[in-house]
């Protein structure tokens, strides 16, 4: 670790210069850190709580690039020993990541530790890699500088995400899963539809997003009716394919035994096929979770008023504000994953019975 913090800058300035520039606290969070995975990895490692010092270890070790890029902000200190540190400090993250990942879940309560941990390795990796080796702005945004603007610009953030999220994905998903789902339950009931609806279905699925998005907003508008028009043409056939498969997957032999106590097709229906094709329609409604922001914010592309996350994107790309787009993402990604997230929650509240999760439980 300490040979990465003790090599000479480029453009042949001397070490002198070099440990003038490094604050003393970096090599003193760097030289802790190497003494506790020392500890680790030596005869304590083959204690059970010895993934808690790559824990303390990585926390130390990871401090010290952070000193030494703050310290001259933009000088770019990209040094080959920055290499060799960042390497022998991921190997010190996948023993603390490992650690995690064997903890009693059930017992400790930390079944998110590893993915956060995980997450914010990521980011730091991001931030010591970009603002050590000094990556221009243009081409990649460090994290800090992508925070920033989510605190300055959260007004126009939040406008943005409610004109495309709040208005056109949750209508637009709304709408072409429900129309996907009534679509596969009258395929079902009636079996010509499913000789001639289908194929055409098939066909409207194959269209790309871009040759109908600009049809949607000479249809309805450069306001959010036209995105939720397209996030309804991107969602209304997955719900349709596996609404018909789940209704098709109940077994024979419960379907005969409904038969025998003598119910009609809408008993079968609520009491038996439904039930059996919660699993496809809660998949067909997470896939559709990810498609519809994705549908909405390209749609943005093609026309928009003056807010919209597809709308800001093109318009900051064209500012060379790469900062804003990227914070502008990050909204994006966090708005589908919590969307993802509480589709999860509700299929595994509805879904308990399913052998996946009986599986998962043991």
């Amino acid at each position: 670790m300490l040979a990465g913090l003790s090599l000479p800058i480029p453009g042949g300035g001397s070490n002198l210069e070099f440990w003038i520039l490094v604050p003393p606290y970096a090599f003193a969070g760097a030289l802790s850190a190497a003494i506790v995975v020392a500890l680790a990895a030596g005869p304590l490692g083959q204690r059970p709580w010895a993934g808690v010092l790559f824990l303390v270890g990585l926390v130390l070790g990871a401090s010290a690039p952070l000193f030494l890029v703050c310290a001259k902000p933009g000088l770019g200190l990209a040094c080959p020993g920055l290499w060799i540190y960042l390497s022998g400090l991921a190997l010190v993250a996948w023993g603390a990541l490992e650690f995690l990942a064997g903890l009693n879940v059930a017992r400790w309560g930390l079944g998110l530790a590893a993915p956060v941990l995980f997450g914010v390795w990521i980011v730091y990796l991001w931030e010591a890699g970009v603002v050590g080796f000094g990556v221009p702005q243009v081409l990649l945004p460090a994290p800090h500088q992508i925070g920033f603007q989510l605190v300055n610009q959260a007004t126009v953030l939040w406008g943005d995400f409610r004109q495309t999220f709040l208005r056109a994905v949750l209508a637009g998903w709304a709408a072409g899963c429900g129309l996907g789902f009534f679509v596969a339950v009258a395929v079902d009931r009636i079996p010509f539809l499913q000789r001639g609806l289908l194929p055409l279905s098939n066909l409207a699925s194959a269209v790309p997003i871009v040759g109908i998005a600009p049809i949607m907003v000479m249809w309805f508008g450069f306001d959010w009716q036209s995105k939720a028009a397209v996030v309804v043409v991107m969602t209304f056939f997955p719900m349709l394919i596996n609404v018909i498969a789940g209704l098709a997957g109940s077994d024979a032999m419960s379907r005969d035994l409904m038969r025998s106590y003598g119910a009609g097709y809408w008993q079968t229906f609520f009491k038996l096929r439904l039930p059996a094709a919660l699993p496809f329609v809660f998949n067909a409604l997470k896939i559709n979770s990810t498609l519809a922001l994705i549908g909405a914010i390209v749609a943005e592309f093609f026309g928009s008023p003056i807010s919209g996350m597809g709308f800001r994107i093109s318009v900051e790309v064209a500012r060379m504000n790469v900062d804003v787009v990227w914070a502008t993402i990050a909204v994006a990604a966090l708005a589908g994953s919590l969307f993802y997230s509480l589709i999860a929650m509700v299929e595994r509240g509805l879904t308990f019975w399913h052998p996946s999760y009986r599986k998962a439980s043991r």
